[in-house]
């Protein structure tokens, strides 16, 4: 079980110093990208295996997490705050649920029967709609502590 969340954490790590790398934040930012990106994913890990909450739901705080952690970190580093979230809630996007809705989207429209298209229109509007409610949490999550906490964040860069 520790074994899985050290290695979720680790894989959202990499990713979050990936995707940072390629906007060119300064080096010192590049670090926290990646901690922030592990302890948001871990946190949608942790309640999502461990605790049963769905992942929407997960992932809205997870992206809270991502949140509050950029604007500490921000004052610090003296860099926005978007400069550690962005990054960091990328490794979060529901890739495979997008897979799936496209994927679906193509089998409706080359479906031979009714049977078959009612299949898979469900599962591109179940998968569509997952991916939607996700993204806009992930979104409402990392944004509310940037708007809560608006002093600090516009000002961590003086």
């Amino acid at each position: 079980m520790i074994a899985e969340v050290i290695q979720d954490g680790f894989f959202a790590a990499i990713a979050g110093i990936g995707f940072g790398a390629i906007s060119h934040p300064p080096r010192r930012a590049l670090l926290w990208c990646g901690i922030i990106a592990a302890a948001g994913h871990i946190t949608r890990f942790i309640l999502t295996h461990n605790l049963g909450v769905n992942l929407i739901a997960a992932s809205f705080v997870g992206a809270l997490t991502v949140g509050l952690l950029s604007i500490i970190v921000a004052k610090r580093v003296k860099c926005p705050p978007e400069t550690f979230s962005f990054p960091a809630l990328l490794p979060m996007i529901p890739g495979i649920y997008a897979y799936r809705t496209i994927q679906a989207f193509v089998m409706a429209l080359t479906a031979r029967g009714e049977a078959d298209f009612s299949h898979y229109m469900y599962l591109f509007q179940s998968n569509g709609l997952t991916t939607i409610f996700i993204v806009l949490c992930m979104v409402i999550g990392q944004l509310v502590p940037i708007l809560a906490f608006k002093r600090i964040s516009f000002t961590a860069t003086r």
